[in-house]
């Protein structure tokens, strides 16, 4: 039988549900500048960026980090007997 007592929303809940909905408003926003963005430039290039959003996070620079394998050599240098 079911607990006739009302059950209470966690302060933690809470905040990650205001979180979702934040992000997904931020998301909208952003694809709506898109869409603005588009219509105001039409003779824009297709993938140049908005001009108030930074380079550096649209674009990964790739350069080797000294210490660290690219994906193929990690896999190449896993030792077989071992165990996880």
């Amino acid at each position: 039988m079911a607990s006739s007592g009302k059950k209470k929303t966690t302060m933690a809940k809470m905040n990650r549900e205001n979180r979702v909905r934040e992000r997904r408003a931020d998301k909208a926003a952003k694809k709506d500048a898109r869409k603005q963005w588009a219509i105001d430039h039409p003779d824009g290039a297709a993938g140049e960026p908005l001009p108030d959003e930074p380079l550096e996070e649209l674009y990964v620079v790739s350069r080797p980090v000294q210490g660290v394998l690219p994906d193929d050599a990690r896999a190449l240098s896993v030792d077989p007997g071992a165990t996880l």
